[in-house]
C-alpha cells in the first residue's frame, strides 16, 4: 500500500496513472487548490491540520511508504480545522512556513518518519520524467550561453537553504531571480529583446529533500521562454521533472531553443 500526498500540477496524474497500471494498491491525501483528485474512491481531502486523521488513515491502511508530488502550497494556519495532533505539530510547521515551502515539506516528511514511514522518491513510478546529462536538442549553447549558465549557477549555489528559489534567468550577465510568485511570473517579467538570449536555469533548491518537490518544466515553460526571447533551458541531472518529453523537445527544435542537463 502507497500513500500519495498530491498537490497541484499534472504530474500526480502521471503518477496514479502508472500506478494502476501496475495494479498497485493506494490512497491519495488530496491537497490540490481544487480537490482535483476527489472522483477517485481511494481519494481523502485531508488537510495537514488535521495530522493525527492524516496519521490514523495511514496506520489503518497499514502503509509503509509515501510520495509527495505536485505543489502543495502553504496553508492559510488561520483557517485550519485542527485535531489534537495537529496542535501538537503546528507551531513546528509554522516555524517551518516561515523559512519557505521546501522546509513545511521537510517538516512534513520528518514527522511522517517519527511513525517510520519512509518517504520515496516522486520519481519512483516514473523514472522517464527525470532527464539525465546531456543536450536534448539540435541546438548547444555557444560560448556566451555558457557564461550566463555560469553565472546562473553560481548565484543559486549562494542563495539561502530555504530560499524559494528555485530558477534563475540571466541574460547578458544579469541575474534575475525568482520569487515566491514562481518560475512563470519569473520568465514573464523579463522583457523580450529582439536578438534572442537568455537562459532559463532551473535547479533544486539548496539541501532540498530530493524525494519530493523537485522542479518541474513543461510545455507551458517552453512556450513562456519562447515569449519572452530566451535561447535555452538548464536542468539538474536526475533532479527534475520534464512533462512532455517528445513534445517540448520538438517545440525547442522548432524555435531553436537549447536544453542542457548538467
Amino acid at each position: 500500500m502507497i500513500g500519495l500526498f498530491f498537490g497541484d500540477t499534472e504530474f500526480p496524474k502521471l503518477i496514479l496513472s502508472s500506478i494502476k497500471k501496475k495494479k498497485k494498491r493506494y490512497f491519495i491525501i488530496d491537497l490540490s487548490k481544487k480537490n482535483i483528485f476527489k472522483k477517485d474512491p481511494y481519494s481523502y481531502r485531508i488537510n495537514i491540520g488535521q495530522f493525527g486523521k492524516i496519521l490514523k488513515l495511514i496506520r489503518e491502511k497499514k502503509c509503509k511508504k509515501v510520495i509527495f508530488a505536485g505543489k502543495i502550497n502553504k496553508p492559510k494556519f488561520t483557517q485550519l480545522k485542527l485535531d489534537v495532533t495537529g496542535i501538537y505539530y503546528l507551531p513546528s510547521i509554522v516555524r517551518a512556513a516561515k523559512k519557505g515551502d521546501a522546509a513545511i515539506l521537510k517538516e512534513l516528511i520528518k514527522i511522517l518518519s517519527l511513525e517510520k514511514v519512509k518517504v520515496i522518491h516522486s520519481t519512483y513510478f516514473n523514472p522517464e520524467l527525470s532527464l539525465t546529462r546531456g543536450n536534448y536538442s539540435k541546438l548547444r549553447p555557444n560560448k556566451y550561453d555558457l557564461n550566463d549558465i555560469k553565472k546562473g549557477l553560481q548565484t543559486l549555489q549562494k542563495s539561502n537553504s530555504y530560499d524559494h528559489i528555485q530558477a534563475v534567468i540571466v541574460r547578458n550577465n544579469i541575474v534575475v531571480k525568482e520569487t515566491s510568485k514562481g518560475t512563470k511570473k519569473l520568465i514573464k517579467s523579463v522583457k523580450k529583446i529582439k536578438i534572442k538570449s537568455g537562459v532559463l536555469i532551473k535547479f533544486p533548491k539548496k539541501k532540498q529533500d530530493l524525494r519530493a518537490d523537485l522542479p518541474t518544466v513543461g510545455f507551458d515553460t517552453f512556450k513562456d521562454c519562447k515569449k519572452a526571447g530566451l535561447k535555452g533551458i538548464v536542468l539538474k541531472s536526475k533532479q527534475n521533472i520534464f512533462l512532455d518529453k517528445k513534445k517540448c523537445i520538438n517545440f525547442a527544435n522548432i524555435n531553436k531553443i537549447f536544453i542542457t542537463v548538467k
